[in-house]
């Protein structure tokens, strides 16, 4: 089988499993398993999969830059975001974390909400300009482009003077054996930082970022209180059968 061929094969596989584990193909092809490692390593530096140890899992398509991300599982984001929006009580402070889908979830409070909302996205501030109910704290620090929100050492500091019922979390990846994933360092540090200040933490999680994973793991499933998701599929049950709350959008 020609290198081509092969990766044509891994990629296959990863849509049809929802993983590839290096040992199995080389031993079902009859070659090293260097061989293997080697062209999932090709495939992840192309960005069409995601490395973990012993083989590698779909990547997510949610790392892709935040002006993209706008036209990606639009529906399902907005389901994710109804459901989410009732986790805001009245008279409660939430935190928003940045990303498309938590974009929706300010989108969707009601116009006559009187609550506080913390935010190190720009983009959701500037969505809740017209809920003349809720009182909007902007966090700043060094911009992220990438997801449009702020993160470094100042956005980090500002966050720690916060106490908030509820943390909405955006994250790129969420799989069962890969946890709470994302693909920057830095973001996910600012995600930690935001979830140690709330009493519970929720995750956004539409349909497309299941039995995905990105390069750097954001929470373990313990430290959250639920999963808001649109998805029911084979990932689904296996969160459940580990413990975790699903919130069916």
């Amino acid at each position: 089988m020609l290198v081509g061929e092969r990766r044509e094969l891994l990629l296959a596989r990863l849509a049809a499993d929802g993983k590839v584990l290096a040992k199995d193909v080389a031993a079902e092809l009859n070659v090293s398993e260097d061989s293997i490692r080697r062209d999932l390593r090709d495939l992840a530096a192309a960005g069409l999969c995601q490395r973990v140890y012993g083989g590698a899992l779909p990547v997510s398509p949610a790392v892709a830059d935040y002006a993209s991300r706008t036209s990606i599982a639009v529906d399902g984001k907005g389901r994710v975001a109804t459901a989410a929006a009732t986790l805001v009580r009245p008279g409660s402070t939430v935190i928003l974390d940045g990303g498309t889908t938590t974009l929706a979830v300010a989108k969707a409070l009601p116009a006559d909400l009187e609550a506080t909302v913390v935010t190190h996205s720009p983009t959701v501030a500037v969505a809740l300009l017209d809920h003349h109910g809720i009182e909007v704290f902007l966090l700043g620090g060094r911009l992220f482009r990438h997801s449009a929100v702020t993160c470094g050492a100042a956005a980090a500091e500002a966050a720690r003077s916060i106490s908030a019922d509820v943390f909405l979390l955006g994250v790129t990846g969420v799989h069962p054996e890969a946890g709470l994933t994302t693909g920057d360092a830095d973001e996910a540090a600012m995600k930690r930082t935001l979830a140690r200040r709330a009493a519970d933490t929720y995750v956004l999680a539409s349909a497309e970022k299941l039995g995905a994973a990105s390069r750097f793991t954001v929470l373990p499933f313990a430290d959250v209180a639920g999963i808001v998701t649109d998805a029911d599929d084979q990932n689904v049950q296996e969160l459940a059968d580990q413990g975790v709350a699903i919130l069916k959008a």
